[in-house]
């Protein structure tokens, strides 16, 4: 039993990591026997499966269903079978099983695997459904019209089953619902596989044009545009958007006629995770396309009683406002699979959408509302900046690897802007491993200059849609004497910790204000990370002391000039960081430069250089990270304080 168990999961997860088979929570596999059933319970991933995601139920007790006359009310109706679902569980309601179990149940084979697989919609929604599928199939197949999922499809594939087996030995391999997918059936995953397979191999042929997915690059000035259509569906708490391009959107949103194409939905995921209709801007220049959006989403917002998921943008791409960023990933990969097969219907016959009437059932339908929410929910405890679009500076080592780490562990989505490719690239991809609905990017930035930081802000804001936060904590610092200092490392120094911090907040600010012109009361962040050295000078460390002090004149002159846009402009200082590889790197931390260069008398070691430091601070230790953190996002949470320099030094320098 449990190495069959062990082929349900491994067979499940090597369709549901599929996305032209699975996308997000869609579809379903089962394994039975003759007393027991294993089904995947809803909202549960295929990708990742464990046996914990599959419910266990009597089959015994699922037959029941078979012959018990339910209210002819459709959502009285769900709600009884529902309850008897329940009642099959072997282990109480602990998960949700998927809402076809009795689907599964009823065919006589122990494995099923039910997909959405992107070729095979291309035909079940298409006009010419029925006539491909059993000029392709003849008698391996079974083809079920659309119909309402839940108890109204079990009990029509039920009838369609038993008119199959008066003239057929076994039961059909392949069932194809219109306007939804297909089951495959079989005794074991590799004839499951070998199904799938020949499916495959029959229906490509018959494919005369395939789209093309090849990347196009979105506009820069999507920067003006995208903040402002964020805020816009914000009223209630502030959504995250992603733009998505390519040259299959391109076609789409290339014109009004054709997007109507791909303006009703052909499946019930469809509207699960896009909604029913979305949303098509086609004017000229960001200005007139963000009061285009303005007028619609009020219109549409009339004729629906909601707002969109999906907009298409003529010359830009295709857009989906979440309120997360994962639910953001799920709804464009939906929505590019709807495209790809309104495309690809074209081989059979036209596209053949769902009427409103289905629209209407499925949008309203507890089971589907159910999965919508376990799609959006988060798991454990909001965290402080949870949902918030954060972009550090140098946040791939040092000070700030700590920064973005924190920040991403307490739900923020961070774009990681760092000089170093390498380092940055790597930690993207160790904390996106994590199952979270947030997500870390990575843009590599000079912060000295001003196309890099901009390029910095584009990327911000194509993935996330915006910014919220601006940690501008990219810096350097060389220690030298007056004698021992030449011009090129001094203005270094200056380019690096002033002019970059200049540079960030100029841009980012620029974001930020059209944010605030689409939702006055929301507040944003800028901080700099400066430094003790910002607040009293540093022996033999004037180039890196100077511009921390100019900073602090940067950060009071801008809070007073950007709170109009409700955006706060503050500095941490933190004292010396003795544990990161500023100071203690072996080769060129401040602790070996500062023995060199005899800034402490008397020392022999580094460790007599650190024992001096350490003896400056009246808590006895360098600051942390986790304490510079705390003035973060007090800075951050409170709406009262800007233009304030912070200090986190232990006590070494105190606000006079």
């Amino acid at each position: 039993m449990k190495e069959l168990l062990s082929d349900l999961i491994e067979i499940s997860r090597f369709y549901g990591q599929k996305k032209e088979y699975v996308i997000a929570g869609g579809g379903n596999t089962s394994f039975k026997t003759n007393e027991r059933i294993w089904v995947k319970a809803s909202g549960i991933s295929m990708k990742d499966i464990s046996a914990e995601g599959f419910a266990e139920l009597r089959r015994d007790l699922l037959k029941a269903i078979y012959t018990k006359k339910y209210s002819n009310d459709s959502i009285n109706r769900e709600s009884e079978v529902k309850a008897d679902l329940y009642n099959a569980c072997v282990h109480g309601i602990t998960i949700r099983p998927s809402v076809e179990t009795s689907l599964h149940e009823i065919i006589n084979y122990p494995f099923v695997v039910h997909t959405h697989p992107t070729l095979v919609n291309a035909i079940t929604c298409s006009n010419d459904a029925e006539k491909t599928i059993k000029k392709l199939f003849e008698n391996r197949a079974l083809y079920i019209p659309y119909t309402d999922p839940g108890y109204i499809l079990f009990t029509r594939v039920r009838e369609s089953l038993d008119e199959w087996r008066k003239s057929h030995d076994n039961d059909p391999a392949i069932i194809f619902l219109q306007n939804h997918g297909v089951f495959v059936s079989a005794n074991s995953i590799k004839e499951i596989r070998s199904v799938y397979d020949s499916v495959e191999s029959a229906v490509k042929p018959l494919v005369r044009s395939w789209p093309d997915q090849s990347a196009v690059e979105i506009p820069r000035n999507v920067v003006e545009i995208l903040p402002a259509i964020r805020m816009m569906f914000s009223a209630d708490s502030v959504k995250l958007a992603r733009i998505r391009n390519n040259s299959l959107i391109n076609y789409f949103t290339t014109s009004a006629f054709n997007f109507k194409t791909v303006s009703r939905p052909f499946t019930p995921d469809q509207i699960v995770y896009c909604k029913a209709y979305p949303l098509y801007l086609e004017s000229e220049g960001p200005e007139a396309l963000v009061a285009e959006c303005s007028k619609k989403l009020k219109q549409f917002s009339e004729t629906t009683g909601y707002l969109p998921r999906i907009i298409g943008i003529k010359g830009y791409g295709l857009v989906a406002v979440e309120e997360n960023i994962r639910s953001a990933n799920t709804a464009l990969d939906i929505f590019e699979d709807w495209m790809q097969i309104s495309y690809l219907s074209g081989n059979f016959g036209g596209p053949r959408y769902l009427n409103d009437r289905d629209v209407e059932f499925i949008d309203n339908w507890e089971v589907e509302n159910y999965r919508r929410q376990v799609a959006k929910s988060s798991t454990g405890q909001k965290g402080k900046v949870e949902n918030k679009v954060v972009v550090v500076t140098g946040g791939a080592q040092g000070f700030g690897e700590g920064i973005t780490e924190s920040m991403f562990s307490e739900g923020a989505n961070v774009l990681i802007a760092d000089i170093n490719a390498e380092k940055g690239k790597s930690l993207t991809e160790n904390l996106n491993k994590s199952e979270v609905r947030n997500e870390a990017a990575f843009s590599q930035t000079d912060v000295t200059d001003p196309q890099s930081v901009q390029k910095m802000v584009y990327d911000a804001v194509v993935h996330f849609g915006g910014i919220d936060v601006l940690i501008s904590n990219a810096g350097i610092l060389k220690a030298g004497s007056l004698g021992e200092m030449n011009l090129e490392t001094f203005e270094t120094i200056t380019k690096v910790n002033y002019s970059g911090y200049f540079l960030c907040t100029k841009y980012a600010a620029e974001v930020m204000k059209i944010q605030s012109d689409h939702r006055a009361t929301y507040f944003t962040d800028i901080i700099q990370i400066n430094s003790k050295s910002g607040l009293k000078g540093s022996n033999r460390n004037f180039a890196y002391s100077g511009s921390k002090f100019g900073s602090i004149g940067l950060t009071q002159s801008f809070a007073l000039e950007l709170i109009p846009w409700r955006i706060k402009v503050n500095a941490v200082c933190p004292g010396n960081f003795f544990e990161g590889p500023l100071w203690s790197d072996p080769e060129t931390g401040l602790f070996v430069q500062y023995l060199r260069t005899g800034k402490v008398p008397g020392a022999r070691s580094i460790e007599d250089v650190k024992a001096h430091y350490n003896r400056q601070v009246p808590v006895g230790r360098g600051c942390r990270v986790e304490d510079v953190m705390k003035a973060i996002y007090y800075l951050i949470e409170q709406e009262y304080e800007t233009g304030q320099a912070l200090p986190v030094t232990g006590g070494q320098e105190m606000l006079k």
